[in-house]
């Protein structure tokens, strides 16, 4: 219970009256002032996250791709065929172990994209590189690497993300690699917007998945009719952001057109399951765009 005191402090967030004045993009170029009521005509880009205390996300384009994301902890780069993402790069610090803070050692990893005949993308392979803190002075230490592969199916009806199955395992040199550990996860949708994710973790034994041993369940709810920030972003890159931990179920938010105002998480397997609840308030521009929700607010600039 005390990993999931610490990851609810990380959906909640921090509300405190901030002012987003005198901003630039990474060009120098000024930004739209969200304390005017002016907002931002004609097409537009999701610029940064921020708190008052740090950056969230720093968004950096190339034309109108997507091409690098940095907080300050770490750097993704987005690489494209045509207007797709086929390969993504993450080179930084994350919190594997969801204890609410980030590990001293850092993480790398490629991940490369393949699309079926449709367009959609249908699964991702991952080769990922995890180090840790050691010596006198403290170094950088290679610690293990993995192989993953993740597999995204649609339903038939409404070509919405349906689920995401992923298998994993330590790539170690001169021993036969196998996947060892897998994962579910079931996306539920309210009209269009994503209302339950249910992922479910268990091992792989001789290649045949073993039961389910713990599960985390994410609810969506009281969503508005105004547009998400997310909506900005490449699909591919979201996808590759919410697969980055197996903890970051709480940011599918991000697959949906609108704004959910409350959200939970749940821990499954504990003998009485309750969900803690999180709410906020939100702001918006004139266009309806987010401004401000969950202690984060949401810069734009003009394309």
């Amino acid at each position: 219970m005390k990993r999931l005191f610490y990851f609810i402090l990380l959906v909640a967030g921090i509300s405190s009256i901030h002012s987003c004045k005198d901003l630039a993009d990474e060009n120098g170029d000024p930004l739209v002032d969200l304390n005017t009521n002016t907002g931002l005509n004609g097409a537009r880009a999701l610029h940064q996250e921020i708190t008052d205390f740090a950056t969230v996300a720093d968004y950096h384009y190339t034309g109108l791709l997507l091409t690098k994301v940095n907080n300050g902890a770490s750097i993704t780069d987005i690489a494209y065929s045509g207007d797709r993402v086929s390969k993504i790069t993450f080179d930084g610090f994350l919190d594997l172990d969801n204890n609410g803070t980030l590990d001293p050692g850092k993480v790398t990893y490629t991940q490369l994209f393949t699309y079926g005949a449709s367009g959609r993308l249908e699964s991702i392979t991952e080769n990922r590189n995890i180090y840790k803190v050691t010596g006198t002075p403290p170094a950088q230490v290679l610690d293990k690497q993995t192989k993953s592969v993740y597999t995204l199916k649609y339903n038939a009806s409404t070509a919405k993300l349906e689920t995401i199955s992923m298998k994993t395992g330590l790539d170690v040199s001169g021993t036969p690699f196998e996947y060892t550990a897998y994962s579910e996860t079931e996306y539920t949708y309210l009209g269009d917007n994503v209302s339950k994710v249910k992922t479910g973790f268990g091992t792989i034994t001789a290649g045949v998945n073993d039961p389910i041993v713990w599960t985390y369940e994410y609810g969506f709810m009281n969503y508005d009719d105004r547009i998400s920030p997310y909506t900005l972003l490449p699909f591919a890159y979201k996808i590759s952001y919410l697969l980055s931990t197996p903890f970051y179920g709480h940011r599918s938010l991000m697959l949906s057109p609108n704004n959910p105002s409350r959200t939970s998480v749940t821990f499954l397997p504990v003998p009485l399951p309750a969900p803690v609840v999180t709410s906020t308030n939100f702001t918006y521009d004139p266009q309806t765009y987010l401004t401000k929700g969950y202690g984060v607010y949401y810069i734009y600039k003009p394309l």
